[in-house]
């Protein structure tokens, strides 16, 4: 796909989401990750630190990413094998999409983290 419709798509999905096309700090995947984790994991998950995830089942992406041993290959991995798709969430990820997603929840990483009561 020509780079500059992907561009257009990644702005049209930030839009609609209401972020900007480019998040300061990010990768362009990480970037990719935060507009995908928005539009399909907002639903059950906080997406974004200090937020909480509407089902109470699903842990907050910062409580993911500060899990002890966690990197980017195990939760590509685990998002891959382990996370039940498409079975709860009636959707399908691409290994694209796990690549960026995993870059964006990777971000939230803290030394110190504690989970939010």
């Amino acid at each position: 796909m020509n780079k500059a419709i992907v561009l257009v798509l990644i702005a049209a999905a930030s839009a609609a989401t209401g972020l900007s096309a480019r998040e300061p700090g990010l990768s362009r995947s990480a970037q990719r990750g935060l507009v995908f984790a928005h539009q399909r994991c907002a639903a059950c998950h906080g997406v974004t630190p200090n937020t909480t995830s509407p089902n109470p089942e699903s842990p907050p992406f910062e409580d993911v990413a500060n899990m002890p041993g966690l990197t980017q290959a195990t939760l590509r991995r685990f998002l891959s094998d382990s996370h039940n798709f498409p079975g709860a969430m009636n959707f399908t990820v691409t290994r694209t999409q796990i690549r960026d997603l995993s870059a964006y929840i990777v971000t939230m990483k803290k030394t110190g983290y504690r989970p939010l009561p």
